[in-house]
């Protein structure tokens, strides 16, 4: 579903309460949905929902963890995470949200054990599909730039392109690069990283 879920279309609570209306969705209520397969994400207390995803978009987030935890983890510089693992971002922006792919650099870590994490990563990627583009391009990148996330990668498995944006104090986020095939993108957060946008897709036949 490309617009937040209808509260109605979830099973019966088993306490017999109500689901909350749009907007008014918090974290312990997440916590209440089932375990269903689908993906649940709530952001400014509107509840969001998206089936599980197609090839492309894994390919893709295989690709970006590996390549971003290989260059991460040699140099000891934080920890590389992949979806799904809830993020609280503050000011009650999103309780939780679920980046596919995120950087978290040394001293600002999730602890072994967490179940969650309350606070800012430093670097998050999303990978467009149909079901989530809007709200990847629109939705997701105001929570984002609102809650101070310094660098946001936006992948497209369709147009085989990746955009990176960086926050800057008082405009919010513009382009640091962009790039297609036989391109290369790169991070600000991550000085000296660079990747081949082509290798986060299948190879054309």
């Amino acid at each position: 579903m490309t617009e937040p879920a209808i509260p109605r279309i979830l099973p019966h609570r088993e306490d017999g309460a109500k689901w909350p209306i749009q907007g008014r969705w918090t974290y312990e209520d997440y916590l209440r949905l089932p375990d269903d397969g689908n993906r649940y994400e709530v952001i400014r207390g509107h509840l969001y929902v998206t089936a599980a995803p197609v090839y492309l978009h894994q390919f893709a987030v295989l690709k970006l963890g590996r390549f971003f935890d290989e260059f991460v983890y040699d140099r000891e510089l934080g920890v590389v995470l992949s979806a799904p693992f809830d993020v609280k971002l503050p000011f009650g922006i999103a309780s939780p949200v679920q980046p596919d792919v995120l950087v978290f650099l040394s001293g600002n870590e999730p602890r072994p054990g967490d179940k969650n994490f309350e606070g800012v990563p430093d670097l998050v990627i999303e990978v467009l599909s149909p079901a989530t583009r809007r709200r990847d391009l629109r939705t997701k990148l105001e929570a984002y730039r609102d809650a101070g996330v310094a660098e946001y990668w936006l992948v497209d498995p369709d147009a085989r392109t990746a955009v990176v944006y960086i926050l800057e104090k008082g405009k919010g986020y513009t382009e640091l690069c962009r790039g297609g095939e036989g391109e290369r993108v790169r991070s600000s957060v991550l000085p000296g990283f660079d990747l081949a946008v082509a290798d986060l897709f299948p190879r054309q036949k």
